[in-house]
């Protein structure tokens, strides 16, 4: 006699191939709230048995399953879907079990059109539900008792085959099939629900500090809650704040990054910690705690959220160097080792030493402090530099936050390899920075988004793509002028369902590098105090906030999974859809990728992304300028110039009949 600890021998169903499924279940994958999971597997038996297929779910906290059925898509593969309403953690699997009732009612549907004598065939059913009613309770088990009755009466042949076939009758008795041979799939896999906002937001940065209307003055917390209704008239829905925390006074960097600071000088932001306290005090001249409270409240009575900077790092004035050493790495003189990128050389800044023997009570530590910033209303973290922190500490206190706080939004700052920005995204980072900022002409757009928006990043890893930051002005930037940050701000508002700008420096096309050959900003607000004219005539303001009404306006750009490029005969112009899974909302964007010169060229589209055949007329609709224009067929001609319009994004409206097109003539 052959024996298994490890199944029944009479499992006879084999799943395999289960989608979505993040490296073997190791990780979850990611949706937002109001979305539907579709589940494929290939599902098969030995033999020619018909199987029932199962997809289980639950929210983690619950203690029964719900189950969906899943449908056959042909070749043995099977598909299934549920929906998740809520922000959370839920869980899936898969059953599937050979039906005997299914396949004879399967056999009996081909013996009866062959025309062959079914009696026995009859009573075999009505055994079948003979026991389906003996695993069944109550009003369903009189119910089968009574259909197996009607399928076993040989004197009324007509009335037990239609018995047989009814389908309502047939759900009654799969309800109650037999799967004590059922295989259910080796993993629980898992979903992270998260809410809309980390699908879908538009991120703007500012500095505290050069908020004040009054030029000489330290701006405040208070200047900056002066400021939301403007930001979010925008159209802005996460404002984010370097860290507001105390500065170190020991090697403060000066301006433009100069080794010695002069008297005056404010420092960078990110050398954290002074006298005045660490990572959970207020910079005194920003303000108080309470301001920092007052701040999100009326943030969020606009519709925004207030993201804080999380920098794991401290200036040597930290009252963590002194009150915990052992959280420090040393060199051999004794000294700490200072934060270093060689040839970059950052005095100001000592990082933890994440290999330390008191790594645990570092852990909790920082567990406390963005656990206090949570306690404060602050829901939304952009965290600085979060791979050179250990991974499994992300994964950890992540998972610590959103546990108890599952609309926490976690940004990650990592400008790195790609494996590595990938793992910190599986470890639970809610958004990735990317490498939009790096990838300027066609090619590079398409390759790089079409890998973003496609099956395997899409499940665990969403982009917040940005056109500039505080340490990243790229030479398109620099030598293209306005032209230029309008055509990066229209890629970033509609290639990417969450993007964000380097707010003032962005609108008012600030593009002076420190010097040749630097990403760096001349006069760079990370290290002084800068008054921005916010109403100066060539302010791309308006830009953004038409593109942030699109956005709102147009479900088709708030989401990244139906991304589709279409071809163009210039390699000057890049063109791209985003369409609703129920085609109601299609957008088309054709974007001047040259902030000199005008081009034209002809584009190809795929008709049937939108809906439309080869032949049919349909309008596009410029949402930028308000123009309409009625194109046939894939092949259409644009042209562009950087100076007038450097992009078109249109609404695209199907024309279903000859009174629609004779609008236009």
């Amino acid at each position: 006699m052959v024996s298994s600890p490890e199944a029944d021998g009479r499992q006879r169903v084999a799943i395999e191939g289960v989608s979505p499924e993040v490296d073997a279940g190791r990780f979850p994958i990611k949706r937002t709230s109001g979305d539907r999971v579709v589940v494929e597997a290939d599902v098969f038996a030995d033999g020619h048995d018909q199987l029932t297929c199962l997809l289980l779910y639950r929210r983690e906290e619950d203690p029964t399953w719900e189950e969906a059925p899943m449908a056959a898509l042909g070749n043995d593969r099977w598909r299934g879907a549920f929906d998740v309403t809520v922000p959370g953690r839920y869980r899936y699997t898969l059953e599937a079990f050979v039906d005997p009732y299914r396949t004879w009612r399967h056999d009996l549907r081909r013996r009866v059109d062959a025309g062959q004598d079914v009696t026995v065939d009859l009573q075999i059913g009505a055994t079948l539900i003979e026991a389906a009613a003996r695993r069944a309770t109550g009003t369903d088990a009189r119910h089968l008792q009574v259909l197996a009755a009607i399928v076993r009466n040989a004197a009324d042949p007509h009335g037990a085959l239609a018995a047989a076939f009814d389908e309502a009758q047939a759900a009654l008795v799969l309800r109650h099939a037999d799967r004590r041979f059922a295989t259910r799939y080796a993993r629980d896999l898992r979903v992270t629900v998260d809410r809309e906002r980390a699908r879908f937001s538009s991120w703007y940065e500012l500095f505290p500090r050069s908020c004040s209307p009054e030029p000489g003055r330290h701006g405040t917390l208070r200047d900056v809650q002066a400021l939301l209704p403007e930001i979010a008239g925008m159209g802005f829905d996460v404002l984010y704040l370097p860290p507001i925390h105390p500065i170190g006074d020991t090697f403060r960097k000066g301006r433009n990054n100069a080794v010695a600071a002069e008297p005056g000088d404010v420092g960078s932001p990110w050398a954290i910690g002074a006298r005045e306290g660490g990572h959970t005090a207020v910079h005194p001249d920003l303000g108080t705690l309470g301001d920092v409270r007052a701040l999100v409240q009326t943030a969020r009575a606009h519709g925004l959220d207030v993201a804080l900077d999380i920098a794991f790092q401290c200036s040597p004035d930290h009252p963590y160097v002194t009150e915990h050493p052992e959280w420090f790495r040393k060199r051999p003189d004794g000294s700490i080792q200072y934060a270093e990128n060689p040839p970059k050389k950052y005095q100001d800044i000592y990082p933890f030493d994440f290999e330390t023997d008191a790594w645990e009570s570092l852990w909790q530590e920082l567990h406390r402090v963005i656990q206090f910033w949570v306690e404060q209303g602050v829901r939304v973290f952009r965290v600085d530099n979060p791979h050179t922190k250990a991974l499994p500490f992300w994964e950890w206190v992540i998972d610590q936050i959103t546990a108890r706080h599952p609309d926490v939004i976690f940004l990650a700052e990592a400008f790195t390899r790609p494996r590595v920005m990938e793992r910190l995204a599986k470890l639970g980072f809610t958004q990735s920075y990317t490498y939009f900022t790096w990838r300027n002409s066609a090619a590079e757009l398409r390759e790089y988004f079409t890998e973003l928006s496609g099956p395997r990043l899409r499940e665990f890893m969403r982009p917040n793509v940005w056109p500039n930051t505080p340490d990243i002005l790229h030479e398109f930037l620099q030598a293209g002028g306005r032209p230029a940050f309008a055509i990066r701000g229209t890629l970033a508002a509609t290639l990417a369902a969450s993007y964000g700008v380097y707010g003032p420096a962005f609108e008012l096309c600030e593009h002076t590098p420190r010097e040749p050959g630097s990403e760096e900003y001349l006069d760079s607000e990370k290290y002084e105090i800068r008054q921005w004219d916010r109403r100066a005539p060539h302010s791309l303001a308006g830009l953004l906030t038409r593109l942030n009404r699109i956005r709102r306006d147009h479900p088709a750009l708030q989401r990244d999974d139906t991304l589709r490029f279409h071809d163009t005969d210039n390699p000057s112009l890049l063109c791209y859809s985003k369409v609703t899974a129920d085609r109601r909302d299609a957008i088309l964007v054709i974007v001047n990728l040259s902030p000199v010169h005008g081009h034209s060229g002809w584009v190809t589209l795929d008709p049937g992304v939108f809906g439309l055949s080869d032949d049919d007329a349909f309008e596009v609709h410029d949402l930028l300028d308000d123009r309409r224009f009625v194109w046939h067929g894939p092949r259409n001609y644009v042209e562009l110039s950087p100076q007038t319009a450097a992009a078109h994004v249109f609404a695209v409206r199907h024309l279903r009949s000859e009174r629609d097109v004779d609008e236009y003539r």
